[in-house]
């Protein structure tokens, strides 16, 4: 079997190991439960079509939303439209401010 293991402040703290081995050792224990691995929740992550709705639904203006991620309204305009993807990290602040999930790429 080979394992990982994954160490915090000298202690050890996870384990991985390849998918076979985890099946192997889930069936040895006589679970079969939760031996599927997870699938990615879509449902959480809200379109980033949606994002001046959702701007609106935290009473924003897009001046307020703007300056609180660090981007201009005019590029907050452009990424509301469609016009312009936002790179991972103005994502993961869109989210921080909104107070959604999904988005931190």
């Amino acid at each position: 079997m080979n394992v990982q293991v994954i160490e915090r402040d000298g202690e050890p703290e996870y384990a991985v190991l390849p998918w076979a081995d985890y099946q192997a050792l889930l069936q040895a224990a006589g679970r079969t439960e939760g031996a599927q691995p997870s699938q990615p929740n879509t449902d959480a992550a809200k379109p980033l079509s949606e994002l001046s709705a959702l701007r609106e639904g935290k009473g924003l203006s897009r001046d307020e939303l703007a300056r609180a991620v660090g981007i201009s309204p005019h590029y907050l305009g452009m990424i509301e439209s469609g016009e312009r993807q936002p790179d991972a990290a103005i994502l993961r602040a869109l989210a921080w401010v909104l107070g959604i999930s999904g988005w931190e790429a």
